[in-house]
């Protein structure tokens, strides 16, 4: 068994302080030895009933990536509306996707129709197989931090378009969109608070007692 001592805990701790949504982005090249060890990182997450049934997919054709971030422009004009004047302009001054700058983009499913694990663990929460895909992606996420590659996640998306433009089977579910790359820039804070959307929960744990 490895002996995890004072000074990896602290780096680690390091490490998930540092772990940022990146969302600009340098145009070099992701190292593919770097990625690919990444993603093995990420096979080795938890999974409900050893069902793995997370699909990751690198988006490369120029066309596919277009259909994507024209979504996300549709999606993010769309949720600027929901928010008074003051407010909309502010959002529409945050920079909320790498999608044009980013060298690698991943998107990542759930297989909803995975045979793997024989249904173990999710007959009364189906909804452990998405989870198990979350557990994924923040392994992968702390992998890339780790090497220097940062990550940033697209959640204003319409999903149903994204897998079709994608072309992947109906039963995938779109549970992430990826933007990966080296950071332009390195900050502790989160964007969203350096500028001026919303301030860390002090009590962040929200730990309850019963």
């Amino acid at each position: 068994m490895p002996q995890f001592d004072d000074r990896f805990r602290q780096t680690l701790s390091d490490l998930f302080a540092w772990r940022r949504d990146v969302r600009r982005f340098r145009d070099d090249p992701v190292c593919e030895t770097a990625l690919r060890d990444c993603l093995a990182l990420a096979s080795l997450s938890p999974s409900v009933g050893n069902s793995q049934p997370w699909r990751f997919v690198r988006v490369s054709d120029s066309e596919r990536r277009r259909a994507v971030t024209e979504s996300f422009e549709r999606c993010n004009a769309a949720a600027a509306l929901g928010y008074d004047a003051s407010r909309r302009d502010l959002y529409l001054g945050l920079k909320l996707a790498g999608l044009r700058e980013a060298p690698v983009h991943l998107a990542v499913f759930c297989d909803e129709a995975t045979e793997a694990g024989l249904g173990l663990g999710r007959a009364t929460m189906p909804e452990m197989l998405r989870y198990s895909v979350v557990g994924a992606i923040q392994t992968f996420w702390l992998a890339t931090r780790a090497r220097g590659i940062g990550v940033g996640w697209v959640s204003i998306l319409e999903p149903a378009r994204v897998r079709a433009a994608l072309d992947v089977p109906e039963s995938w579910h779109l549970v992430a969109y990826l933007c990966v790359g080296h950071p332009r820039e390195e900050h502790l804070d989160p964007e969203l608070v350096r500028h001026g959307w919303q301030d860390r929960d002090a009590d962040a744990a929200k730990l309850f007692e019963r």
